[in-house]
């Protein structure tokens, strides 16, 4: 019959993010010097009648309430019979994005690679256990970090000093339109010129312009300066496949998106209509590492490159078992404060900048996702109740 699952139990913990605040429309995170900002994550662990347990910490609000409509299912089930599951709970999912899957997909790559003694991306299929990173910046601000063209400008020589060979630009926000797209362009420029023949450049708006024009306009900054990727530029959310079309037509530089469409079959439209040079896909967002390795073989289908998104034992484990992959994205970093990471790993694991050598992230290799997490942190941090299913 094989392994059984006996209970899940998920709960939502804090963590405090120093010197971290938000720009004026409240939603991106800027360097705000004595600011401190919490951030909400969930710990998930999947208990087997095995004694071994499937771990994941990470995920979102809407993502945890998915769980709860789909956890007894689980109750039961056989954790390694993953495809079935997945198939079962996406259709399960069919009206909603299917975001509470990827922390349970994860979980369950995790009990599946201690069941055997095997990392995860040995399961998968290992193509290599180090990877590039490139240095993914907070967005712009106004307090004395990031806050023009130069200090981009001097952030990427920093990082290119450090041995990393690519670097990421999220730039400013804000309602002064005209402003913005005039900083942007300035920045490109001055990114460009100091680094751009020693490292591979990306533009990042995150939807921040508020026009096709204004995307436009930026994009052929980008054109000149030789950029990598030019990434989710305006407000149409990165989703409209026609948008992105007209924009290729316009510009030299390679289109990056579907950060922000779920699904593989949505992925795959993108691809086809001819909206995109280079696909996303995030373990978390797209469904577990087994809807990110999906959209990843699509890709090689196609004949394209996937970049995953966002750091993580997660997302490393899936770019070791990907060919068709640059850069593991190291995110976000500034010259004045930490990333994002939650302090809830034990041992060597780290997304911090100053642990990243040579500009090289080297893959877990311990079984399943190849990381300890320190529960006793969640649980001294945790914002309410266990929820628990059995």
């Amino acid at each position: 019959m094989g392994p059984t699952i006996t209970r899940i139990e998920s709960v939502e913990f804090t963590y405090p993010l120093e010197d971290i605040g938000t720009d004026e429309a409240g939603f991106n995170l800027v360097y705000e010097p004595g600011a401190t900002t919490e951030r909400k994550l969930f710990g998930l662990k999947i208990h087997t009648d095995t004694g071994i347990t499937g771990e994941y910490v990470g995920g979102n609000s809407p993502a945890a309430a998915q769980i709860n409509m789909f956890s007894d299912y689980l109750v039961g089930k056989n954790p390694l019979e993953r495809e079935k599951h997945w198939s079962e709970i996406k259709r399960a999912l069919r009206k909603y994005d299917r975001m509470g899957m990827g922390p349970v997909d994860i979980a369950l790559w995790d009990f599946a690679g201690k069941y055997y003694d095997a990392p995860v991306h040995e399961l998968l299929g290992t193509y290599r256990t180090e990877i590039p990173a490139y240095a993914s910046t907070y967005h712009g601000d106004e307090n004395g970090g990031l806050d023009s063209p130069e200090a981009f400008a001097d952030f990427a020589e920093e990082c290119h000093d450090a041995g990393f060979q690519g670097y990421k630009i999220h730039g400013w926000g804000g309602s002064d339109a005209s402003r913005k797209i005039d900083r942007e362009t300035a920045a490109v420029h001055a990114v460009g010129e100091r680094v751009g023949d020693d490292m591979d450049l990306m533009l990042d708006p995150a939807c921040e312009y508020e026009t096709f024009a204004d995307a436009l306009k930026v994009g052929r900054a980008c054109d000149e300066q030789g950029f990598f990727w030019y990434e989710d530029p305006f407000r149409d959310a990165g989703i409209s496949q026609h948008a992105h079309r007209k924009l290729r037509e316009k510009l030299d530089t390679p289109i990056l998106q579907t950060e922000h469409i779920r699904g593989l079959e949505s992925h795959t439209d993108f691809v086809e209509a001819n909206a995109t040079d280079f696909l996303r896909a995030d373990p978390e967002y797209d469904a577990g590492i087994t809807g990110a390795i999906k959209i990843a073989r699509i890709a090689e289908g196609f004949g394209i490159d996937v970049e995953f998104h966002a750091p993580g034992p997660a997302q490393r484990h899936c770019i070791a078992a990907v060919r068709n992959s640059n850069y593991y994205e190291l995110a976000l970093v500034h010259p004045n404060c930490e990333n994002t990471q939650p302090p809830v790993y034990k041992g060597q694991y780290s997304d911090l900048i100053d642990d990243v050598k040579d500009g090289m992230v080297e893959v877990p290799n311990g079984p399943g996702l190849g990381v300890e997490y320190d529960w006793d942190y969640i649980e001294d941090n945790r914002t309410g109740s266990l929820h628990v299913y059995e």
